[in-house]
């Protein structure tokens, strides 16, 4: 059974910055992605920062040069470091992990979630 826990989630000052961590167990496979996504009240999940094994990372244009995401595949954990925080980051972040299953009809990509860790930067 596989689990995600995130931490280091908390309330800042804009401008300030923050670490979040997500530690992985439960499997024994290296994941194919992980990364992290945010949910602001009465918005849509959306993803942040990814990065996959091979080291390609994506970012949302609106974290674009103040968030860095890291991580060790080997270990099954990912980073997500915060500078220049806004309000507008505010939400919930979720830590997530893709396995891509190959199968005979085709590629399944299996997602899991941690319960996520509250970010919260006031106006």
């Amino acid at each position: 059974q596989v689990q995600l826990v995130e931490s280091g989630g908390g309330l800042v000052q804009a401008g300030g910055s923050l670490r979040l961590s997500c530690a992985v167990s439960g499997s024994t496979y290296s994941f194919n992605a992980m990364g992290w996504y945010r949910q602001a009240p009465g918005k849509q999940r959306e993803l942040v920062a990814a990065i996959t094994g091979g080291g390609t990372i994506t970012y949302a244009d609106s974290v674009k040069g103040r968030f860095t995401i890291s991580g060790d595949n080997a270990k099954n954990t990912v980073y997500l470091q915060m500078n220049s925080l806004k309000p507008e980051d505010t939400g919930v972040y979720y830590c997530n992990a893709r396995i891509i299953i190959h199968t005979s009809w085709g590629t399944k990509d299996n997602d899991y979630w941690g319960q996520g860790t509250q970010v919260t930067v006031p106006s």
